[in-house]
């Protein structure tokens, strides 16, 4: 599988932080973790870390998997970087075995654009785990179409680079093939006038077949969420945030 540009071009991962900071699904994925406790944790595709290096602060044993060096450059400057294993590449080769819980947060689910990739991530998670560990993740509902805002008009904002220089940002929709939306994000740096654009490709799986997956690869579903408050799922949720249990 191929890396979205998002997460190698240095100038775009250095916006990572400021687009992505600690939110709502941090909170969550820091609860799931500490009730209860889980002394391993790995984090399947965990970017820049901000959520892997929170966890390891508080004391967790963490294992940070992502396939961008550039991403994992920035992880390891972050405090408590020196505790977190980090690993560069795919979360199929990582020896880590007797696992706690496995995490894939940041919409990660969504890259895995073929159903052979997704099972394999799935077959990875489940062989991490010890019997009874579990896997949690989020993947955005497709109930709700959210790729309808992804428009210049409705998505443009303006954010501050590390050097305080703003950078503008927005989207195009490209393509919806079935489950699978293209969309070109814009960023426009102001302080050079150049602007970089970056093309990606998410999964949009309904709930039914994420939990045929989950099945096939040999979990259980202990819960499904809506949104970060906990919430059950409709129509009108904007997440399918799953926790499951290895067989």
């Amino acid at each position: 599988m191929s890396i979205d540009t998002l997460y190698t071009d240095p100038r775009l991962v250095a916006l990572y932080d400021a687009l992505n900071p600690f939110a709502a699904d941090t909170a969550f994925y820091l609860a799931l973790a500490s009730a209860p406790h889980a002394q391993r944790i790995v984090d399947i595709g965990c970017g820049t870390g901000l959520l892997t290096c929170e966890l390891a602060l508080r004391g967790h044993h963490v294992t940070g998997i992502d396939p961008s060096r550039a991403m994992l450059d920035v992880a390891r400057q972050r405090p408590a970087g020196e505790r977190v294993q980090w690993i560069e590449g795919d979360a199929r080769h990582a020896a880590v075995e007797h696992a706690d819980l496995v995490i894939m947060t940041g919409h990660v689910a969504q890259v895995f654009n073929d159903d052979a990739s997704w099972h394999r991530t799935l077959v990875a998670a489940h062989r991490m785990l010890r019997p009874g560990g579990r896997l949690a993740f989020e993947s955005r509902h497709p109930q709700r179409a959210p790729w309808n805002d992804w428009t210049p008009g409705r998505s443009r904002r303006t954010i501050a680079d590390a050097d305080g220089q703003a950078v503008e940002i927005w989207q195009v929709l490209l393509d919806v093939r079935g489950e699978c939306v293209r969309f070109a994000t814009h960023y426009r740096f102001a302080a050079e006038g150049d602007e970089l654009v970056a093309t990606s490709e998410l999964r949009f799986r309904p709930q039914t077949a994420l939990a045929e997956s989950l099945d096939q690869a040999g979990f259980d579903v202990a819960h499904w969420y809506g949104d970060w408050s906990q919430t059950p799922v409709d129509d009108e949720s904007r997440e399918l945030i799953v926790v499951a249990v290895r067989r």
